[in-house]
Parts: structure tokens; sequence; C-alpha cells
């Protein structure tokens, strides 16, 4: 049953833009809003930075792709090389993963971008990594094209601005968050502020199967009901040079 409120939480909204807890980032959502066709972004930060919701948010409309490493290489090639596809803007994830046919695959999209950018077929070119363009693990021709245009570093959110996210984001469910449940989700849980909202989701729904207010029990119930630790759930890794997947 638990699991199942888990399944049945995680898909939840599409990402959105203005559901992206910016913090110190407004500029790199200002900079998502008005990218317009001919232009190109990149963008990069370490884990829970939010790489992947701005993606997403921005290539849900018609013409619009969103690919990452899984994606199959000739889908990006596909999108490189067929001229009577109508492009509006492509985003691709996870650069630092790309296998080296996705890597020749992106390396031709980028060739495409430059070569329509100033003509009724122009489209925006979105990326993003883990790190700053020219410390890519990438072939040396495509490192250089991720800085032809835009590169906006995405700042981690301070605990203050995740403290203050999830207490929003409790406050529209309705739901009392106690201190000691937020103090602990801050110092235990993961960073990333997807992952940190289905906690809040999921919780909430717990609370109200079980008939019980949400404590710090409570909480720590529902993680091992669900097979979740504060070893499996807090996020140790370091990002490069110290910077919401």
């Amino acid at each position: 049953m638990t699991q199942q409120l888990l399944l049945d939480i995680l898909p939840g909204a599409l990402p959105t833009l203005d559901t992206f807890v910016a913090g110190s980032n407004g500029a790199v959502v200002e900079a998502l809003r008005t990218l317009s066709p001919g232009h190109a972004l990149y963008l990069w930060g370490g884990h829970g930075s939010g790489r992947s919701h701005l993606l997403r948010a921005r290539a849900q409309e018609p013409g619009c792709h969103y690919l990452d490493a899984r994606t199959p290489a000739y889908l990006l090639q596909a999108l490189a090389t067929d001229e009577e596809r109508v492009l509006r803007l492509v985003a691709v994830d996870d650069v630092e993963e790309l296998s080296d046919a996705a890597q020749a695959a992106l390396f031709a999209l980028f060739n495409r971008w430059r070569a329509a950018a100033s003509t009724p077929d122009a489209f925006a070119l979105l990326t993003a990594g883990d790190r700053a363009p020219l410390t890519m693990p990438l072939r040396e021709d495509l490192r250089t094209r991720l800085g032809w245009d835009l590169v906006y570093r995405i700042e981690q959110l301070s605990d203050e601005d995740r403290a203050q996210a999830l207490r929003d984001r409790a406050l529209q469910r309705g739901l009392k968050l106690p201190d000691d449940v937020l103090h602990w989700i801050l110092i235990h849980h993961d960073r990333d502020m997807g992952r940190l909202t289905t906690l809040i989701d999921t919780l909430d729904q717990y609370s109200l199967s079980r008939h019980r207010p949400v404590t710090l029990p409570l909480l720590k119930e529902l993680l091992a009901r669900t097979g979740q630790h504060p070893a499996d759930t807090l996020d140790t890794s370091t990002a490069p040079d110290a910077s919401h997947s």
C-alpha cells in the first residue's frame, strides 16, 4: 500500500518553470523563459540542482523535444539530419553521459542549429550537464559548441530556500509540517527538490491513510516501509566546483 502511494505520486504534475524553486537562480529561469529560436543555452549544476526539471519544463510545447543520455542515439541523429522535421526547441540533458554515437549526433545538431539560426527554420537548442563546458568529458569539438551561446550555472538552493519551499508545499496541501520533521528532512534527505517535494506529498498521503498526525516517528516509519533509510536518502555527493534530475 505504501509503495503504491509512492507510485501514485511520483508521476505528479509536469514540471513547469513556475514550480521551479529558483532561490538565487532567477536569472536562469528568466533566460529559459526568453530563450528564442536561433539561440542556444547550456545549463550546468550538480546533482539535485534542477537541471532536468528546467529542461523538461521548457520542452513541453509542440515542436519541442527532450532527450537525455538514455535516449537512443539514432533519435538524436534523426533530429539533427531530418530537415523536413520542423523544430522549435531541442533539449538534451546529461550531456556528460552521452555515448560516442550520441556525441556525434549532438555535434551534428549544433551544426544544424547554427546553419538555421538566421532563417525561418531557426530553433532553440538547450543543453545541460554537471560541469562547465570546457571541463566536460566529451570530444573537443562538442565541448566548444556547448559554450557557443549562453552558459548559466545553477546554484544549489540554500537550506533556508529549501525549508521555505517545503513549508510552502505543505501549506498548499493543508499539511502541518512540524519543525522537527522539517529539520530532519533537511539534514538527512536528498537535496533534490523534486524528491523532497515527492516526500512531502507522500508523507501527507501516508498521514491521512494512517489517520495519524505528521510526526518524526511517522516519517521514519514511512521511509522504512518504502525501503528507505537515512543512509539511502542522504545525498553525500559533492558537485563540481561546489555547484534541482
